[in-house]
């Protein structure tokens, strides 16, 4: 009985002792950089400044017209504003454009672009990332067609007597061809939405690929939908799962691990800001 209480007791002390150390590790992983140590932070404090490009992208930056309250909203604003707040500086919002929002960081124009990024391999060879999101895609039919009701995964869609529908040229083209090779597979036009909804009402398809943040707004507008993975209504989803985040200039190893330090302090928080303004879109 003596040894089970002293073994007991030394796997607590152990495991009291591991979890003391991890956040001993965490807190010490995003103390900001000493002086001297980063020459962007340093550059950042001296100017009094955190400069962040913007540009809208819900839901995880957008932009408040309303003219009251922060001009900015969203994940990447919280995230924005906390590194300003642990550097001791003012955060500094610089509009830039789909076409600037990379160039900037080279050009020294900005510290970071805050406007949400997709991470691509073309833009990791010149910027680097800290991700705090991803996009991914639901597959969606009508709710009162079997194919789509008695499905239990998105698997069972690559069948010959399932029709997929996608847009052509869009990203989920290449997607739904590797996807579903065994499918039907209907090709359309855009329409100017996010998928082509059309196709699946008036049952020309059983099923298509849809971005899953306009889902939610485009399963409050349509009635009749039933989409999967069923995983927290489609937010879940891996399916073509591509990270997201904000952007700094390469080679500024010091900055970019403060910088993720801190991002993965914040991940509930910003989670729940995305889950918000997805629900509000």
């Amino acid at each position: 009985m003596k040894q089970s209480v002293f073994f007991r007791d030394k796997v607590l002390g152990l495991a009291a002792g591991l979890l003391f150390a991890a956040s001993v590790s965490q807190a010490w992983a995003q103390t900001v950089p000493a002086p001297g140590t980063s020459a962007r932070i340093d550059a950042i404090k001296k100017a009094g400044v955190l400069r962040a490009g913007v540009l809208s992208n819900p839901p995880w930056l957008i932009e408040n017209t309303s003219g009251s309250g922060d001009a900015w909203a969203g994940p990447a604003w919280i995230l924005a504003n906390e590194y300003a707040r642990q550097l001791g500086v003012k955060l500094q919002a610089v509009p830039v454009s789909h076409e600037t929002k990379v160039p900037v960081l080279a050009s020294n124009q900005v510290d970071m672009t805050i406007s949400p990024l997709s991470v691509t391999p073309e833009r990791l060879k010149v910027v680097d990332f800290v991700t705090y999101s991803a996009t991914a895609l639901c597959v969606f039919g009508r709710a009162d067609n079997p194919k789509v009701a008695n499905a239990k995964s998105i698997d069972e869609f690559n069948s010959p007597d399932v029709t997929v529908a996608y847009f052509t040229g869009g990203g989920e083209e290449n997607w739904v061809k590797k996807r579903f090779p065994n499918a039907k597979l209907r090709g359309v036009s855009t329409a100017g939405t996010a998928a082509p909804v059309e196709e699946i009402m008036a049952k020309r398809a059983d099923v298509t690929p849809i971005n899953r943040v306009p889902w939610v707004a485009l399963n409050r507008k349509v009635k009749g939908l039933h989409a999967l993975p069923l995983d927290n209504n489609c937010q879940g989803s891996t399916e073509m799962a591509t990270p997201v985040g904000l952007a700094v200039d390469k080679n500024q190893p010091e900055y970019l691990n403060w910088l993720k330090a801190v991002s993965e302090t914040l991940k509930p928080k910003l989670q729940a800001e995305e889950t918000r303004i997805i629900e509000t879109m």
